[in-house]
């Protein structure tokens, strides 16, 4: 914890959160709260009652909600917006410091067995299994404080997508409902993401696996857990461990930056015909591969092909930032190459 005071705690908390509030499709200006004309003890009642309606067992949604609480903390993160210009050259050495890049490389070598065996039956290579598990919690150390039916609550009474956070809520109550996670350990984000890799209650309902076998999907404490879920998330959303996720470019000075953006594809031919070469000067490599031009800031900041597994991770998160720290990060635990003996 003492490195990460490397940075502000304003810019620890908006790199912890980017990620989820990207993904839930907010923008990262400020949010305006909705007005509501009932408390929220007698909206808590209503909810309890929605929940009912749909199937979910009276014991578990009152032992759920017994404790409540509305979290100012959620509503204040969800409206701050960062007092800073945050662009690649700022964000990359805040997400992937030298640091985590060491803690990755061990982490790699300590579960060298187990992440090869998930990733053979996955189809995921295990170095990106350990860059989304390193800049989603910090290899599972930042995973939240929040009780999770307490987030989400104050999020659907509080935020401006109600909608979507009740939906989280249910899944939530599922999930306890289930049995997968006691109560009292039902911790995460103030937005309500879970786990050593921040699922939100319906990713994990979709992708979570109980890889040990013991009855729970444990993205809390159990490793094997933990990285399956992740793989099964990857190969389920059409990762494909034959390539890697891109890689930096240059573009000519008079490149049409119309044909940039993750949606717009060409073959690596198509994009050497019109200038685009490796990051040194070089032809791009002569392979069959469909990839798009990527520029997260501007023309004079980092330019990325992204191949089809870099889109993956846009479907994990919907933020360039993310997709290439994570790929950042699982190149840098590749090279130098680890010896495992």
């Amino acid at each position: 914890m003492e490195k990460i005071s490397l940075f502000s705690k304003k810019i620890v908390r908006y790199l912890s959160i980017l990620p989820v509030l990207v993904l839930l499709g907010y923008s990262t200006t400020s949010v305006a709260s909705v007005e509501r004309n009932i408390s929220f003890i007698q909206y808590v009642e209503n909810l309890k009652q929605e929940a009912l309606t749909l199937g979910i067992d009276k014991g578990v949604i009152d032992s759920a909600f017994e404790n409540v609480e509305f979290l100012q903390r959620s509503v204040s993160s969800d409206k701050e917006q960062p007092e800073f210009k945050m662009t690649l050259d700022t964000y990359i050495p805040r997400a992937v410091p030298n640091w985590k890049i060491q803690q990755a490389r061990d982490a790699y070598t300590k579960h060298y067995k187990l992440l090869h065996k998930i990733g053979k039956e996955y189809g995921v290579q295990p170095r990106f299994i350990v860059a989304l598990w390193g800049i989603e919690t910090n290899f599972g150390k930042l995973t939240g404080r929040h009780y999770i039916i307490s987030s989400l609550t104050t999020m659907a009474y509080e935020g401006r997508r109600e909608a979507l956070f009740k939906k989280q809520l249910f899944a939530a109550l599922t999930i306890l409902e289930e049995g997968h996670i006691s109560q009292d350990k039902f911790i995460g984000s103030w937005a309500g993401a879970m786990g050593q890799v921040q699922f939100m209650p319906t990713s994990y309902l979709n992708y979570a696996v109980d890889y040990d076998g013991d009855g729970k999907k444990d993205i809390w404490n159990t490793p094997a857990d933990v990285f399956a879920s992740a793989a099964n998330y990857l190969k389920t959303e059409g990762w494909n461990d034959q390539q890697t996720w891109g890689r930096q470019v240059k573009l000519p000075n008079d490149f049409d930056k119309s044909l940039a953006g993750i949606r717009q594809q060409k073959s690596l031919k198509e994009w050497q015909a019109l200038g685009v070469r490796r990051y040194d000067g070089k032809d791009l490599p002569d392979f069959d591969l469909q990839a798009s031009v990527v520029i997260p800031d501007d023309e004079n900041g980092r330019v990325y092909l992204a191949y089809n597994n870099y889109k993956v991770l846009m479907h994990w998160n919907r933020s360039y930032y993310f997709a290439t720290a994570v790929s950042y990060l699982s190149e840098r635990i590749q090279h130098p190459k680890i010896v495992v003996e």
